[in-house]
């Protein structure tokens, strides 16, 4: 039986237990450059004994980013960067993942504390937005994008693959693509923003199109012995979810015969109407069914917050990895008290030894 404190190998990563640390936003770099913010932010988590840490959605072109104060590997200078997280994040003993994506439509918005909605047309700060289609998403999000042209879509598939290489010499072993949560590549996939009339829009075929291209642009450089993985919105909770999570459990199918090793299953955030039924673990089943129809190891996230919902996610097959962030925000040695919880004795298998050393100290003394 597969349990939490359980390694996990693929391709030739192995991590020390099935927690990882899910993307989390910081929106406090300076021109996509992470700073000692970073560096103490994924370090704290890595000490903590997750098994793989992912550095936030990283965008890969400037007007990729979601706010202004987004991380970036679009040049050298972010990369270098990102090489000293990579050393503190494997100095602790964890791996080191990162999360790659554009944010389409939902690009030149204020970070959530100064309001998390597009910046005004006559603000400086902001940028002009692309999407497949001259859709707004609405609600904060008015902005209309500008349709995108070929020459577009093949200059942010090539920007993909630029930001992979430097992901790969910056040290990364896990790398995850951001096609979920209604940006850019998202936005290709759901008819809610995608209206093309070319071979990009309207069939399966052809909204599927941006996102095997450029996977495959990726999978061409990315090492074959390192995890390439993707965050997939593979359900709206729109009115429509039966069709929607078909479609995606086909798309990665074909995504794994193209190259794809892992998928961390979330949802798709195309529309602002979307029903969400909020919940413990409540993407689970869904990730289950995912996990199970399409044949590849799975994560998921969204409200797993107790040592023992991970646990019985592990345990009944339903993912491969949990993906927490709040719950490690709020503790970041969450994965030694899990351990504790669930009856696992050695702090040493997910904790440094100096830290295991402390804590067990301190476990024996009280």
């Amino acid at each position: 039986m597969t349990t939490l404190f359980d390694p996990f190998t693929l391709k030739d990563v192995t991590l020390r237990n099935r927690i990882a640390v899910s993307p989390m936003c910081q929106y406090s770099a300076n021109d996509g450059v992470i700073n000692e913010w970073h560096h103490v932010h994924l370090g704290g988590l890595a000490r903590g004994g997750a098994g793989l840490v992912i550095v936030e959605a990283t965008a890969v072109s400037p007007e990729g980013r979601i706010t202004p104060a987004c991380s970036g590997l679009w040049n050298d200078e972010q990369a270098t960067e990102l090489a000293k997280a990579v050393k503190t994040i494997k100095a602790a003993g964890a791996v080191a993942g990162i999360q790659i994506g554009h944010a389409g439509r939902k690009a030149s918005a204020n970070r959530p504390w100064e309001g998390d909605d597009h910046i005004a047309a006559d603000d400086s700060r902001g940028w002009e937005i692309i999407a497949p289609s001259a859709i707004a998403y609405g609600g904060g999000l008015p902005k209309v994008p500008r349709e995108m042209t070929k020459a577009d879509i093949a200059r942010v598939k090539q920007a993909f693959v630029d930001s992979a290489k430097r992901a790969l010499s910056a040290g990364f072993e896990w790398l995850e693509l951001h096609f979920a949560h209604g940006y850019l590549a998202q936005s290709f996939l759901s008819k809610h923003s995608n209206q093309r009339t070319d071979e990009y829009g309207g069939s399966f075929e052809n909204r599927t199109r941006f996102l095997r291209e450029t996977l495959q642009a990726v999978r061409a450089v990315w090492p074959q012995n390192l995890p390439l993985t993707m965050r997939l919105g593979v359900i709206e909770f729109d009115g429509e979810d039966e069709e929607t999570l078909g479609e995606a459990i086909e798309l990665i199918k074909l995504l794994k015969a193209d190259g794809l090793d892992f998928i961390d299953v979330s949802m798709g955030f195309s529309t602002g109407k979307a029903n969400i039924p909020w919940g413990p673990a409540f993407l689970g089943p869904i990730a289950g069914r995912v996990r199970s129809e399409t044949g590849l190891p799975a994560s998921t996230s969204w409200y797993i917050s107790t040592p023992q919902q991970a646990e019985g996610l592990i345990e009944d097959g339903s993912v491969d990895l949990v993906m927490l962030g709040r719950p490690l925000l709020d503790e970041p040695h969450w994965p030694y008290r899990a351990a504790k919880e669930l009856g696992v004795e050695k702090a040493s298998w997910i904790l440094p030894a100096p830290y295991a050393h402390w804590l067990e100290r301190y476990r024996t003394a009280a």
